[in-house]
């Protein structure tokens, strides 16, 4: 690392160039990323339901899921025949050209899709293309859908890949708004933090290099595999918090050595090539280690997510993985180079209370030396706090998102309330059964025997020479209730073979499944990869297991006061928001990922500078208030950023953003304060020599790693 530092400092003008190409090459992708990138990919691959889709679309004029439904709701009085066949043409006029649509819509009919009061009517346009491909059709043809509204009736697309498209729209838009706010506030955070101009504006450069090369990775990776545009969204979260967070620990390493190896030099020997770049590998050396294997960290956190059988989650992780592999190059190629660049320069600027005040903070010093005296109170109370937050998580209940989580006025909503008041509460949410001829007869009966079922609609025969038949029931509750679970289930149970049952609804149940099934095995895989970095980086197997136990616990904390927000509703009148009774259904999986890996990447920073020091003088006391008076100021100001960028989010209308801007900012200020600040220093004293101890045979096993320069 030190050897890459004195690199980068002495060809940076080869650095400059080269990120140059990159920001540029990928930068000329990038305007493209939220308009390329995929907008489904919420299914759970190779289940029932999703064969069921494949089937419908195919056999069935693309009467599957991913169909559109437009929903024709009258005014005033019974809709006209006159009228309905005049929409049906128009939607057939608008859709006609459109390769990804079914050319043949499906008309309305009386007793299925038309209302017994004759007011609301529902056409289908059938699907002929992927999911995401579905959800980009909506995407380019709902405003003209809409615009055949008039004074008599209204037209509403819905349906799954209308909610999708509302959905991300909604969110892309509520993202956009909490960036554009948390780039002045982190500023502003880092103006105070660093008490200089330049110095705060490198982390937000560095990070803007990362995320404009990340967005065209992005674009040109869509162009392999679909990607989900909230790998973006993501993406630029994400980015944004670490790449600040890795820059403040460089940059505040660069300032300390820059000073040091100036000081009692004559002014016309400091700042020389020789000192920027020994400051450049002394840092590399020390912080830029501690980063790497922070990163390290974070990448292997999201790689376990890519376990999980659904394309939009993994697709997720891997545009994080992405932002996040970018700014950790840029944090240890470009930041080093532009720091010896610009030597003691990178103090201009500087805000006159920190004019000279670089290294050891006074204040983290004199709170790490009363932990060292008082360690006990303060951990106890610490770790009181986090199991008291902690202890609801064993209520959490997860699913997929209700239509709740679109805004009142988008027409998806609009129009799945049409149907659910006309139709009933389950209509949205018509399960599909597919059976062949010799069972159909029966398959019916059993659907219109199940206490969970409202309506069976008569068997429809295939639109091509295939056995196939189509059997459509309709549950009881709305798609999201437990009850319609429920029902999916005992029809799964009940029914003969081959016949197998799917719609939109199936496919969210099957999606919560696979999550539900596979987030064990993703935290265990979390936390087995995070305590086998920590061991390897720290060569300390106590140490190691408890940083990885408390990372763990301030997750668990996160979750908990999700559960009192989010499902049992406490705030959310404050929040603006209408819970939901649950947490939406990716996150025990995906947030896990994402606060493990964040607060793991604090422990780094802490546990390293305390190894650090306790290799120079083994004084494993000593050690503890060095890695506080050095670390502590940059763990909170790194937090204080963190929770800035995602309590913007919080802000958002939608509830989305809002839930994933609140868990990640309140995980980040429980593991910041009680944890890096208090519970671990704490338990660093009372471990004292132990924390560093390691059994001869592993010793002589791990790689021989310092963080002495």
């Amino acid at each position: 690392m030190a050897r890459l530092g004195t690199w980068t400092a002495v060809h940076r003008r080869w650095v400059y160039g080269i990120w140059a190409i990159i920001v540029v090459g990928f930068g000329l992708a990038a305007p493209a990323v939220f308009n390329s990138l995929a907008g489904a990919g919420w299914q759970a691959d190779g289940t029932e339901s999703v064969q069921v889709r494949e089937i419908t679309q195919e056999h069935f004029g693309g009467n599957s899921s991913a169909a559109i439904q437009v929903v024709i709701d009258s005014r005033s009085g019974p809709l006209s025949q006159e009228a309905i066949d005049g929409v049906v043409h128009r939607v057939g006029e608008i859709t006609a050209a459109d390769t990804r649509l079914n050319n043949r819509i499906i008309a309305p009919v009386p007793g299925t899709t038309i209302s017994r009061d004759a007011t609301t009517a529902i056409a289908i346009i059938g699907a002929d293309a992927s999911t995401d491909d579905m959800v980009k059709a909506v995407d380019d043809h709902k405003a003209e859908l809409t615009a055949l509204s008039t004074d008599r009736y209204d037209v509403f697309p819905t349906g799954s890949s209308a909610l999708w498209s509302d959905f991300n729209a909604a969110n892309h838009d509520a993202m956009i708004k909490a960036e554009m706010i948390s780039w002045p506030i982190t500023l502003a955070i880092m103006i105070v933090a660093f008490g200089s101009v330049v110095a705060a504006g490198l982390p937000l450069l560095l990070t803007l290099a990362g995320l404009v090369a990340s967005a065209g990775g992005l674009v040109i990776l869509n162009q392999i595999t679909p990607i989900s545009v909230w790998a973006m969204n993501f993406a630029m979260m994400f980015a944004l918090a670490l790449g600040i967070d890795y820059a403040l620990f460089m940059v505040s390493r660069f300032r300390t050595a820059i000073a040091t190896k100036n000081r009692g030099l004559p002014p016309a020997d400091q700042n020389s090539h020789r000192i920027r770049h020994e400051a450049a590998a002394e840092t590399m050396d020390t912080a830029g280690k501690a980063i790497l294997l922070s990163g390290l960290t974070v990448l292997i956190s999201l790689s376990a997510v890519l376990m999980v059988p659904a394309p939009a989650v993994r697709t997720m992780a891997i545009g994080i993985m992405l932002a996040v592999t970018f700014v950790l190059a840029a944090s240890l190629t470009l930041l080093p180079a532009v720091m010896a660049g610009l030597g003691s320069r990178i103090n201009a600027g500087s805000l006159p209370w920190a004019k000279g005040k670089h290294g050891a903070s006074p204040l983290f010093g004199k709170w790490g030396s009363f932990l060292n005296r008082h360690p006990w109170v303060p951990a106890i109370v610490s770790l009181g706090i986090l199991i008291a937050l902690a202890l609801p998580v064993f209520g959490l209940k997860v699913a997929m998102p209700s239509i709740a989580v679109v805004p009142d006025d988008a027409p998806v909503r609009q129009g799945y309330e049409v149907v659910a008041e006309q139709f009933g509460d389950g209509a949205p949410g018509m399960i599909a059964i597919v059976t062949t001829e010799t069972t159909a007869d029966e398959a019916a009966a059993i659907a219109a025997a199940n206490p969970n079922i409202a309506a069976v609609m008569p068997p429809q025969a295939a639109a091509d020479d295939s056995d196939w038949i189509l059997i459509q029931a309709m549950p009881k509750a709305d798609p999201s209730d437990e009850q319609t679970a429920d029902a999916l289930a005992q029809l799964r149970a009940d029914l003969p073979r081959p016949a197998l049952v799917g719609g939109a609804a199936a496919e969210n149940v099957d999606l919560q499944d696979a999550l539900n099934t596979w987030f064990p095995r993703v935290a265990v895989t979390i936390l087995v990869l995070g305590f086998a970095l920590l061991l390897i980086a720290l060569r300390a197997p106590v140490i190691a297991l408890l940083g990885t136990v408390v990372s763990l616990l301030s997750t668990a904390a996160a979750f908990g006061v999700a559960k009192l927000i989010f499902q049992d509703g406490h705030g959310s009148s404050l929040l603006a928001f209408e819970p939901q009774g649950f947490l939406n259904g990716w996150g025990p999986v995906f947030f896990f990922a994402m606060i493990f890996a964040i607060a793991m990447d604090y422990t780094v920073f802490l546990l390293a500078t305390a190894k650090e020091h306790y290799e120079h003088h083994a004084d494993p006391r000593q050690a503890q208030v060095d890695a506080m008076a050095h670390s502590g100021r940059i763990i909170f100001a790194a937090a204080a950023v963190m929770v800035a960028v995602f309590f913007t989010f919080a802000l958002a209308e939608p509830l989305p953003p809002k839930e994933m801007g609140i868990i990640l900012g309140v995980a980040v200020l429980l593991d910041a304060v009680l944890i890096r600040l208090v519970l671990l220093p704490a338990i660093l004293r009372i471990s004292g020599s132990r924390a560093w101890w390691s059994p001869g045979w592993l010793d002589r096993m791990l790689p021989e790693i310092s963080f002495k320069h």
